[in-house]
Parts: structure tokens; C-alpha cells; sequence
């Protein structure tokens, strides 16, 4: 493992959108959602890429290797779990989160009024104050209107270079 105190880490992910199913990103059902994400989990995009973040910048894969979507017993299970586990073990490899930029591309229904109870449940899950968790919003301009997408990037450090973090 790298000798460098910080480590960037990123994630991808993409759901098809259905008539008649729930949205849930970052933990937040978005209400008036007319459209819901097609998924083996709950389909909550913006957890799925806060943990594949977390796994890929310790080169520890993806969220697929920990909770395939082939096993029954993770189906239609709450993403907070698997951002749980992701953090779990960055911080049994001695890393913790510093901050999390994430961006969701979704045309509707607008995001913006749920941007802070999105970043306070994404910074209550990684122990992070809400002002180190950004959420930006786009739309795909028409080209995608049946699908979500998202994006986010996480900055780790060493558990002896985080402020204000003991190794105890």
C-alpha cells in the first residue's frame, strides 16, 4: 500500500428508472417521484457510488465483489448497509473519509430542495460534518430521461494524518 497519507477514490453507478417503484438517493426518499430506480437493492445511486468510492481508493473494488446482485439475501436491501460495510473496512485498513463530492444526473424531478437533507444523511453515515459531503445536481438534457446516474470522488486519509482523528 502507498506510503502517501491521502488516497482519491471514485464511483459510477446508473439505474434504469420505472413507473411504480420507489427513488431513494442518499438515504432520502424523493417524494413526487414519478419514476423509481430498477435494482437488486433499494437502487439508492448516490449510496452505491459514496461506497464504491470509499472501496476503490484502497484498490478494494467495487460494492458488486461485497454484495453481488445475484444473492437473495441482499435484495431489496437498504443501501445504508452497504456504505456501512464500505466504511467499515476503509477504517479497519486505518483510513477514514475526509470529505465526499458527489453529482447526480436525473431529469426529473428537481433535486434542489432536497440537497441538504441528502448531504446531512450521507454525512451522518460517514461521520463527516454535513459541509465536507457536496451534492451537485444535473439533468441529461433529454438524452436520458428513463435512467439516473451518479458520481462521486472521496478524498481519504491516513487515520494519523486526519485531524482531529486518534488512532485510539
Amino acid at each position: 500500500m502507498s506510503s502517501w497519507p491521502f488516497r482519491v477514490g471514485f464511483g459510477e453507478d446508473a439505474h434504469r428508472l420505472e413507473a411504480g417503484r420507489r427513488l431513494v438517493l442518499g438515504g432520502v426518499d424523493v417524494p413526487h417521484a414519478e419514476l423509481g430506480a430498477v435494482a437488486h437493492s433499494d437502487g439508492d445511486a448516490v449510496l452505491h457510488v459514496v461506497a464504491d468510492a470509499l472501496l476503490s481508493g484502497l484498490a478494494m473494488g467495487d460494492i458488486g465483489q461485497y454484495f453481488p446482485d445475484t444473492a437473495e439475501q441482499w435484495r431489496g436491501m437498504d443501501s445504508r448497509v452497504i456504505v456501512e460495510r464500505a466504511l467499515a473496512l476503509v477504517q479497519e485498513r486505518g483510513w477514514v473519509p475526509v470529505n465526499v463530492a458527489v453529482v447526480v444526473t436525473l431529469d426529473r424531478p428537481k433535486l434542489g430542495p432536497l440537497r441538504a437533507e441528502i448531504a446531512r444523511s450521507v454525512a451522518a453515515l460517514l461521520s463527516l460534518p454535513e459541509g465536507d459531503v457536496g451534492i451537485s445536481f444535473k439533468t441529461s438534457e433529454g438524452l436520458a430521461p428513463l435512467h439516473v446516474q451518479t458520481r462521486a470522488t472521496v478524498l481519504l486519509a491516513r487515520v494519523e494524518a486526519a485531524p482531529g482523528v486518534s488512532g485510539e
